[in-house]
């Protein structure tokens, strides 16, 4: 019977390892909720299957994993012990070890969560990096009087904390103004949306355009990201919608601008795996970026949580097809599923491309949730459904007028435009 099961024993044991590590650790539901339950009963099965095999070697590694599955080590030591298990006799050592690979192969085929464990990943003994340190940097030259800039980098963003989210825009801007292309070329703005302009002081310096935009309750990033395309200075031709979370290498602008050169590319998503970096890997590669000034973080010391094809946390578009779109649906509340349709919505309506860049996401504790029926909170909105491409977006004090307290107007610069000019 045909099969598309591979073969190869490095494989098949690789996909056990990453499939238990996933289901044992216990940040690996922090970074995607979705994703992490979606797969559950296929994790499960590879658990029961690795418990069966009858090799005491297995089982104790096994058990070793389950409860230290960060250690590079025992990583190898399983992987090693399959392998040769599988060696071991002429039927690839046997039915069970047959059934675990068969379960093994079925999880990563049908689990958007994997595992990336670096062999010189140092643990949990890197200290931690926080937003004040960040602050002790310089801030990194911002743009000439004469820059008329083609590009528009535009990062969405609150905390109420102060916390780890303001560490990553830190470190995030920090990364931006680290760039292989000349520094008048791409503007970076942040729009910070909530009931005050909390860390207005701490991002006006590393931003070379901040906008504040009242909105209390829940965060909406549709509307955020539309703010900032709409309200931003100047005539960019292309836009990249940044997640605030993302640590970019330092060739990040000039890859993601050359291929705009290619006939017919109109956007493009510049990865397709996320890594979510733990606290400990996330400390290590901000230091690595910023401090030690590296190109960009070696994956060998790195510790992630790998989502498979999600969309959003970095987009490339020309301005022009952003509008004939309608930009990002302003109905989505709270986090998931606004980033899908933006990519549905282009993909429809764009040549729209997907590259495998790296992506580094920089931990942070989740913010999203599900609602009873294991579906996300804005499941109800039905997909390609935003419209029409004429309707005004970005309306920077649309929630002011009807819940502001009157000093929403913070933090505008002399220069932005009024709400709903759009760019051509």
């Amino acid at each position: 019977m045909l099969t598309l099961t591979p073969t190869e024993p490095e494989l098949l044991a690789a996909a056990v390892v990453t499939t238990l590590a996933v289901d044992f650790d216990p940040q690996a539901r922090e970074a995607s909720i979705f994703y992490w339950e979606r797969g559950r009963s296929y994790r499960r099965a590879v658990v029961a299957a690795a418990e069966r095999t009858g090799d005491e070697t297995v089982a104790l590694l096994v058990d070793e994993l389950r409860a230290r599955p960060a250690d590079p080590a025992l990583h190898l030591a399983l992987r090693t012990r399959l392998v040769r298990l599988a060696g071991e006799s002429g039927d690839g050592g046997g039915p069970a070890l047959g059934t675990l690979f068969e379960r093994a192969w079925e999880a990563e085929c049908n689990s958007r969560l994997g595992y990336h464990l670096g062999r010189h990943y140092g643990g949990t003994g890197q200290a931690s990096v926080d937003a004040e340190r960040l602050g002790t940097l310089p801030p990194g030259d911002g743009l000439g009087p004469g820059d008329a800039p083609g590009v528009l980098v535009v990062v969405p963003f609150r905390d109420r904390g102060p916390g780890l989210r303001l560490r990553n825009l830190l470190a995030c801007l920090a990364a931006l103004r680290d760039q292989s292309v000349p520094r008048g070329s791409y503007r970076v703005a942040v729009v910070e949306t909530d009931d005050a302009p909390r860390w207005r002081d701490a991002v006006r310096p590393r931003a070379d355009h901040y906008r504040f935009a009242y909105k209390p309750g829940g965060f909406n990033k549709s509307w955020a990201v539309n703010v900032g395309v709409v309200n931003a200075p100047g005539r960019a031709e292309i836009v990249c919608i940044l997640d605030a979370d993302a640590l970019v290498d330092r060739d990040f602008v000039a890859r993601n601008v050359a291929r705009f050169r290619r006939p017919g590319a109109m956007g493009h998503l510049s990865y397709r795996d996320m890594w979510c970096l733990d606290e400990s890997a996330t400390s290590w590669a901000i230091e690595e970026r910023l401090w030690r000034r590296a190109a960009a973080a070696d994956p060998d010391r790195l510790r992630a949580f790998v989502l498979r094809r999600p969309p959003g946390c970095c987009v490339w578009v020309r301005t022009s097809a952003f509008h004939r779109i309608g930009g990002m649906d302003e109905r989505f509340e709270g986090w998931g599923g606004e980033d899908n349709d933006f990519a549905y919505r282009m993909d429809v309506n764009s040549a729209f491309d997907h590259y495998h860049d790296p992506l580094l996401h920089m931990y942070h504790p989740s913010s999203a949730v599900l609602r009873e029926d294991g579906e996300l909170v804005n499941a109800h909105i039905p997909a390609l459904s935003w419209g029409p491409a004429s309707a005004a977006i970005g309306d920077a004090d649309r929630f002011a007028r009807t819940s502001g307290p009157g000093r929403h107007h913070e933090g505008r610069h002399p220069h932005e435009r009024r709400a709903g000019s759009h760019v051509a």
